[in-house]
């Protein structure tokens, strides 16, 4: 087990209007709040919204840092590890580093949902990344060459894709 003390002084404080939005017409929307380098590497943190049935995040896993999820609204789908959790308003789901993860809206539903990462990863600019990729300004293949600089490294899941799949 290791031991982090986050290194910042002020207290951090993101006003709804102030965030930046990714994808704002988009099934998938990213709110971005807090960043790791704001707050010393304490953590990464964002909102997002999930369209009906929109899928967020295919499979990944962080060798670094563990993800949870707290569902706002709606109902989500997430996998951890080998199984997939139906999340719905209120529910926490946390995975730990190393384990692979994905999250979705439910069939039919929507989702709103607080997604904190720790100890932080700049996050940011990877989602920035993922809308140059949405407008086709580069290449899906080019997230290949950015998951060690942003701790997100991608696999396949047979019991993501049959749930997801029907």
């Amino acid at each position: 087990m290791s031991f982090f003390i986050p290194d910042f002084d002020d207290s951090v404080v993101v006003r709804a209007a102030d965030a930046e939005l990714i994808g704002g017409d988009a099934p998938v929307q990213n709110h971005l709040l807090v960043d790791s380098a704001q707050v010393g590497g304490a953590l990464s943190t964002m909102r997002v919204t999930l369209a009906k049935g929109a899928n967020g995040a295919r499979p990944h896993h962080h060798r670094k840092s563990a993800e949870m999820f707290y569902v706002l609204d709606g109902t989500a789908q997430l996998l951890a590890g080998e199984q997939v959790v139906t999340a719905e308003r209120g529910d926490v789901v946390v995975v730990p580093p190393g384990q692979q993860h994905a999250f979705s809206a439910a069939p039919g539903e929507i989702a709103d949902m607080l997604v904190i990462i720790t100890p932080g990863v700049e996050r940011f600019e990877y989602f920035r990344h993922l809308e140059r990729i949405r407008y086709g300004k580069v290449p899906p293949e080019s997230l290949l060459e950015v998951q060690e600089l942003y701790d997100s490294y991608f696999g396949t899941s047979a019991v993501w894709e049959s749930s997801r799949n029907g």
